[in-house]
């Protein structure tokens, strides 16, 4: 029982300590993004050049891409991965199956759905006003002298 006890506690002081470092890097990052340098390649979680080639693919040619977006993105991907793996962890499984990665990027997905079908009410709210706006000229053109 006192080797559990000790077990868990050596645990949470080392989730402790790993979560204090992530919060030192992350505050030196963001210093080094307020005062415009770059981030070295070391401190980002991918290769910078996976980022920008990435990036290329689905860049209109020829368009430049500041530093800063190559290190904030390349930030953000790496805090997303880390999110999803959270989340994955969650379950009392030892392995990570395909399941358990889509129900993590669910929400993700779902995003995209829900914008898709807030531009579809909208498009139908502008008919219905186009339509009101058409029987009010109608009725002033009737009814109004």
């Amino acid at each position: 029982m006192a080797k559990d006890k000790n077990a868990v506690t050596a645990q949470q002081t080392e989730a402790a300590v790993e979560e204090a470092k992530e919060e030192n890097i992350e505050q030196k990052i963001e210093e080094m993004e307020e005062s415009g340098e770059e981030i070295p390649e070391d401190k980002l979680p991918f290769p910078r050049a996976t980022i920008v080639n990435m990036l290329r693919k689905h860049l209109s040619r020829g368009k430049q891409i500041k530093g800063q977006v190559k290190d904030e993105l390349n930030v953000w991907l790496g805090k997303m991965v880390e999110r999803l793996a959270k989340k994955m962890d969650t379950h009392p499984y030892t392995y990570v199956d395909g399941g358990m990665f889509r129900e993590a990027i669910e929400p993700y997905e779902t995003v995209q759905d829900i914008e898709k079908e807030k531009e579809r009410i909208i498009k139908q709210l502008e008919s219905i006003k186009a339509a009101c706006d058409v029987l009010i000229n109608e009725v002033d053109r009737k009814f109004v002298k």
